[in-house]
């Protein structure tokens, strides 16, 4: 037994643990550099569990001691044991919305569901739903004779990714839920059509092109920007689904030059004979582009070519109905975030709050930064949650350009080197489940750093092993030890 434990750690990638452990203290420190209630010569105070420096501290004590002690667990173990974590966790989370209390007696925290106080701590059950939800889709897609192919097996793949993302969603913790959506990253992996994932960028991309440009209006004609541009997207995506999805060249070409032409000419003769609405003529092509796909179908034998026609079809109405929602149905507040991240607005004093003092933060940094625990914007709390979900831009200025890219390079190499072991597995289970480490890491990094910088929508995820957090860090650990097991048991 004793030889078998030692093969383990002998085994056990090492260059992720030193990354994971360099990630880890990098945070604390940045933890330690947001914070203001001490002073630089009372080092003890950073240690103190009345500090939140001191509480992360014991966190990662506790994470690196839950990881080892998940090194020891037998790979089969996880296999046979996510059959009763998934659902438990799920009923947790139930709970947790009933349950949840506020510091101070009310219900949630700052209009959250998701947290378990207990005495001075506070525990979020949805951190550990996404280890339980990665070791159930393993554990499925590892079964005899599984085929993503089969739509019942998909279906399967589906219910286990959005029923935690439902309930955390009842939790009012919208962003956390949004993590979900990063698992279609390993349904592609294992086989899922790209056309699904197609239809997601197309969705934001409708979304933002046509909201982002709405009220900015052609110079020769009333016509909205944003309204034609989404025609001429949706005609684009069409020829490109028929050239290289439904492998029929011939007719793309035809679509692709009617559309050319007759939206060219119908533009120049709004111009220089006699103003019309030429949206139009854009949405006749589109009707024109359903039939011919239709009756090519048909012709051809080919159900790719009709589906194609559908897309056209969803996506006028997903358009529309974006449309409709933004300006009828969102709150206000709602629509100043979206119209504050497309551009629109400031609103420096309200939702553009937040990313405005991020941003400054950073640039005050400058090159060298200003140095550790000498950061001007945070130790005034210029900018909010800045040892969260803004934790970076405490980097940004304590550490300047260079520090904020010594941090992003080591982030990159560990979430590149996850991607090596995922892709190293030689079997099922460890290579979706190294797959959805990654995927989850990776939208965490890309999305909380985004918002940092103004580039992605504000929805309020940590970044691993930086922001605060016990059970963000706890979580984290939890899925990467349990991955370096299975990872250091793929040769047996």
């Amino acid at each position: 037994m004793e030889n078998r434990k030692g093969n383990i750690l002998q085994s056990v990638d090492k260059t992720a643990i030193i990354l994971y452990l360099a990630l880890g203290i990098m945070g604390w420190l940045a933890i330690c550099g947001a914070g203001n209630s001490y002073l630089k010569s009372d080092i003890l105070e950073f240690f103190a569990l009345s500090e939140r420096t001191g509480k992360q501290a014991m966190w990662m004590g506790i994470s690196f001691i839950a990881g080892i002690v998940l090194m020891f667990i037998d790979k089969r173990s996880y296999e046979f044991a996510a059959k009763f974590i998934y659902p438990a966790l799920i009923i947790v989370g139930v709970l947790t919305i009933f349950i949840s209390r506020g510091i101070n007696g009310s219900q949630g925290i700052k209009g959250s569901h998701s947290w378990i106080t207990i005495g001075s701590f506070g525990i979020q059950p949805a951190e550990f739903m996404k280890f339980s939800t990665t070791l159930a889709l393993a554990a499925l897609m590892n079964r005899y004779g599984f085929k993503l192919s089969d739509k019942k097996n998909f279906l399967k793949c589906l219910a286990i990714i959005f029923l935690p993302l439902i309930v955390i969603i009842c939790q009012n913790e919208t962003g956390s839920a949004l993590v979900y959506l990063s698992f279609f990253i390993v349904l592609y992996r294992e086989g899922m059509t790209g056309i699904v994932l197609l239809s997601a960028i197309s969705a934001v991309v409708y979304f933002v092109v046509g909201i982002g440009y709405e009220t900015t209006m052609f110079e020769l004609l009333p016509v909205s920007v944003g309204h034609y541009a989404v025609t001429v997207i949706i005609q684009a995506f069409a020829v490109g689904m028929t050239i290289f999805w439904c492998k029929q060249n011939r007719t793309a070409y035809w679509i692709l030059a009617v559309n050319a032409v007759v939206s060219l000419a119908a533009y120049w003769v709004a111009v220089y004979l006699f103003s019309f609405n030429i949206l139009i003529v854009q949405y006749a092509l589109l009707l024109l582009d359903i039939v011919y796909l239709l009756l090519r179908a048909r012709i051809c034998r080919q159900s790719r070519l009709a589906f194609t026609a559908l897309f056209i079809v969803v996506s006028i109405f997903f358009f529309h109905s974006c449309d409709y929602v933004f300006n009828n149905v969102m709150k206000p507040h709602q629509k100043v975030r979206i119209e504050v991240l497309l551009g629109l607005k400031e609103d420096l004093a309200g939702a553009g709050y937040n990313v405005h003092q991020s941003k400054i933060a950073i640039g005050s940094g400058g090159l060298m930064g200003k140095g550790f625990l000498d950061g001007t914007q945070t130790k005034l709390k210029y900018v909010p949650e800045q040892d969260t979900d803004f934790i970076f831009c405490t980097i940004g200025e304590e550490q300047g350009f260079l520090g904020s890219t010594f941090v992003l390079v080591v982030f990159v190499a560990f979430i590149l080197r996850l991607l090596v072991l995922a892709e190293r597995q030689n079997d099922t289970f460890g290579r979706v489940y190294g797959y959805s480490l990654v995927s989850i890491f990776f939208f965490h990094f890309f999305i909380n750093i985004g918002m940092v910088l103004g580039i992605t929508p504000v929805i309020g995820i940590p970044l691993p092993f930086f922001s605060y957090g016990g059970s963000s860090f706890l979580g984290f650990s939890m899925l990467l030890f349990s991955f370096l097991r299975i990872d250091a048991e793929r040769e047996r």
